[in-house]
């Protein structure tokens, strides 16, 4: 009698597992409504509307929470808007699905630049360089974020200025 319920616990178990697994999707088949929700805030985007671009790239990740590139875009329209704190949570978004994505990577390091964490975003230059060993765009990119913004401003401002 004692093995009899367990046994049926452990059947139970397996029964409602398998049934759980079988009807989900696979992590590569991203839902096709946030896919053109993503393309409708790009376009938003390109428009110079951020705030709707913002608005429509969080229903987009409302709809279908895996959609990457609209954590990397949302990242991007929120740096553009000046909230370097936003864009840093939602690149850590799009790393937490693919932890080697170079736009998020450089993104994440343009964000940090911005709010003065050098440092680490030197950790992501180096992490971009390991990716692409024979350099990328991504790589260049921030390498230039990093040198304009590890410049102290007094120095940038004097440099600026024409010698007398």
């Amino acid at each position: 009698m004692r093995y009899s319920s367990l046994g049926a616990a452990a059947a139970l178990a397996l029964l409602s597992l398998s049934t759980s697994l079988h009807g989900q999707r696979p992590d590569a088949q991203i839902d096709p409504r946030s896919l053109q929700l993503l393309a409708s805030a790009k376009a938003a985007q390109s428009a110079g509307n951020l705030t709707l671009a913002a608005e429509t790239l969080e229903t987009a990740l409302a709809v279908d929470p895996r959609n990457r590139a609209a954590f990397v875009t949302l990242g991007d329209v929120s740096l553009a808007q000046g909230l370097s704190g936003k864009a840093i949570r939602y690149y850590r978004g799009a790393l937490a699905l693919d932890p080697n994505d170079l736009a998020a990577l450089s993104g994440q390091g343009e964000a940090l630049v911005a709010k003065g964490a050098i440092e680490r975003a030197r950790e992501n230059l180096a992490r971009l360089r390991k990716l692409c060993a024979k350099g990328c765009a991504e790589a260049t990119q921030l390498a230039a974020a990093i040198a304009r913004g590890a410049t102290p401003p007094v120095i940038a401002a004097q440099a600026a200025k024409p010698a007398k």
